[in-house]
């Protein structure tokens, strides 16, 4: 069969298989073109999950006649004018516009700045139409109808139109947190309205405006630079974790990439501090010399390959690492909520529970800022969410919103712990609470975060007053996490104890295996693992941590010579050391149903102060809650 020569249209169709995955993939191409054109105002709009129709509208610098013609053949770009070792934009490929065109309807009309008439230029299936004058406002619209009609197998590959609109969703989520001087609306009959209003230079605040308050409360700030790297952003408190990763948002140089090598540090730099299964929730921008990273690796630009990526990755572990040391022993908000939240009534009842309604908000009565309270304009007080009004029927206590409070349903949203009628006392009263660091408890509550221990509830809950609240501390818990970070820093700190065997295990490996782990013996040895090199093939280990015991030392060789082949790095081993060391502390903390002394709960309170991360066990759970007295006080309806 002899060499023909692709049509174009077939060779946009090829193309297109690689940069236009699905709906989701031509809403990124064209918001990043737009981002490009300096738009300050992008406007998505979709129907039929952008199968049906997808409009990108910006207000950014606009095309003239005989760049609309160039704009839509392969190849023809404005962003490649430093050559592929200077990128500085999101898009320099050339190939996204006459891929989308040639297995859809494009219609692109744009207006350049100083122009006084726009032109639009329009491909169906491949074909390209001649330019024509159109009336248009200064920027672009772009309108890409009927999404793969040219290629029907595709479509029998694509999701349903609620899949594929949340895809669109999150490409946009993800752009406008990248650039947070931009307003961005999405809309259309497949979905809600998403708009996310210009912040300026405020980063902080578009991210909560995508991720929600909650993150803005539970977010540490990280700046941090290595070798002209510099990595900024927010990190949360381990103890704010989700179920997946879906709220984990990487950016290099303004693009936003979904790198594993940049995940997998983000992992690692959690790592101890976040149950199994669950991820951190984070926002990373790395700022590097465009000639430092290769933004060139596939057609969607998503991947990226960094000309040193143990630089990258240290960076990322030691910047959150020391964050975490610094601020992460902050407890979530979301602990204190769920204790506040606990007062509420049980789904299904009437009248209030601990002063609140049916309409309230959550922490106001009695029309004090609850929206549920407010006075009815009848001149009646409102307490049930309405106006007051004549009796319809006879009083009956068990209708009436101010019978008196029962004792079953209510208390903290459990009936096993409203049954105060069986109540028996398992609290110890500290009466005069001492500081071993102040000498007064007074002081401790004023001047220390964790304030001074003031009871001991079932013989593991410690409740510490503070300056302006309360804490409530988990003693087994915060024991453990101190524990575990004593053990860490020894692991740190010294050579630990080798145990040698009696015949060396000669373990055989690829030539490059064995040059990597002798390049790192040094730092192995450290940590307890003697080996030597046993030929060209092998390598012999004469000595394993003897914290580890009896262990499988090949496989443990093998699994090290795999991870520095990926990652330059051998953490395989001390991943391990730190796993029992976690096992461990479980082990000799401070065990449920131990009835402490006052000075026992103050020192655990100011060790927890001095210690990185004693906001989460080991298994991530919180060591403690905090609650404000403000929350408190509008419980009982004392807050104006």
């Amino acid at each position: 069969m002899p060499i023909a020569l692709l049509s174009e249209t077939l060779i946009n169709q090829i193309a297109a298989g690689e940069v236009i995955e699905r709906p989701a993939s031509a809403a990124k191409e064209l918001i990043e073109n737009a981002l490009d054109a300096g738009a300050t105002r992008i406007e998505i709009a979709t129907a039929g999950g952008g199968k049906t129709l997808l409009r990108v509208v910006d207000n950014g610098c606009g095309m003239g006649p005989d760049d609309l013609t160039l704009a839509v053949r392969r190849h023809c770009t404005s962003k490649l004018a430093g050559g592929l070792f200077d990128i500085r934009t999101l898009g320099f490929r050339g190939e996204a516009l006459p891929s989308i065109g040639s297995v859809a309807r494009l219609t692109i009309a744009s207006r350049p700045s100083g122009s006084d008439h726009g032109a639009e230029i329009a491909v169906h299936g491949g074909a390209v139409q001649a330019v024509r004058p159109t009336p248009a406002n200064h920027g672009t619209v772009v309108e890409v109808r009927d999404l793969f009609f040219a290629t029907p197998a595709r479509l029998k590959f694509m999701k349903t139109e609620r899949a594929e609109a949340a895809a669109i969703s999150e490409v946009v989520r993800r752009m406008a947190i990248a650039f947070p001087g931009v307003r961005f609306l999405l809309s259309g009959p497949d979905r809600t309205t998403l708009e996310f209003a210009s912040t300026g230079d405020d980063r902080l605040e578009r991210i909560a405006q995508v991720l929600g308050r909650d993150f803005r409360d539970n977010a540490i700030e990280i700046d941090a630079e290595r070798d002209g790297v510099r990595l900024t952003g927010f990190a949360g408190v381990p103890t704010f974790n989700r179920g997946n990763s879906l709220q984990q948002y990487v950016f290099v140089n303004g693009r936003p990439v979904q790198d594993k090598l940049i995940f997998s540090a983000l992992r690692g730099a959690y790592a101890e501090t976040i149950p199994q299964g669950r991820f951190p929730v984070a926002v990373l921008s790395i700022s590097i010399d465009p000639a430092l990273v290769d933004v060139n690796v596939h057609p969607a630009k998503s991947d990226v390959r960094f000309r040193d990526p143990g630089l990258v990755r240290g960076l990322i572990v030691g910047a959150i690492r020391q964050a975490l040391a610094s601020e992460g022993d902050r407890a979530s908000t979301l602990g204190a909520r769920g204790f506040m939240n606990a007062f509420r009534p049980e789904p299904g009842r009437t009248g209030p529970a601990f002063g609140f309604g049916p309409g309230s908000s959550g922490h106001s009565v009695s029309g004090q800022g609850g929206s549920g309270h407010q006075a009815g304009s009848g001149g009646g007080y409102g307490w049930g969410g309405t106006a007051a009004q004549a009796p319809t029927a006879p009083w009956a206590a068990e209708r009436s919103p101010y019978r008196p409070l029962e004792t079953s349903g209510r208390g903290f949203g459990e009936a096993a712990q409203a049954a105060f009628t069986a109540f028996a006392p398992s609290a110890r009263v500290v009466s005069e609470p001492v500081d071993l660091a102040t000498g007064g408890a007074e002081t401790a509550s004023a001047h220390h975060p964790l304030g001074a221990a003031r009871a001991q509830l079932h013989e593991n809950y410690i409740v510490a007053q503070t300056g302006d609240g309360l804490v409530i501390v988990d003693q087994h818990a915060a024991h453990e996490r101190l524990v575990y970070e004593n053990l860490r820093k020894g692991l740190s700190t010294k050579a630990l104890p080798a145990q040698a065997l009696l015949i060396p295990d000669i373990v055989d490996l690829a030539e490059d295996d064995c040059d990597r782990l002798m390049t790192h013996a040094e730092e192995l040895s450290r940590l307890g693992l003697t080996i030597e090199r046993f030929g060209p093939g092998a390598v012999a280990v004469r000595e394993t941590p003897a914290m580890l015991g009896e262990i499988d030392a090949a496989g443990l060789i093998r699994q090290l010579a795999d991870e520095l082949a990926e990652w330059d790095t051998a953490n395989g081993l001390a991943g391990r050391l730190e796993a029992l060391a976690a096992t461990m502390a479980c082990h000799g903390s401070v065990r449920s149903g131990r009835r402490l002394r006052p000075e026992e709960m103050n020192a655990l309170l100011r060790q927890m102060e001095a210690t990185p991360g004693s906001g989460q066990c080991n298994h991530g759970r919180p060591t403690y809650i905090e609650i404000k007295l403000s929350d408190i006080e509008r419980l009982f309806g004392r807050s104006g």
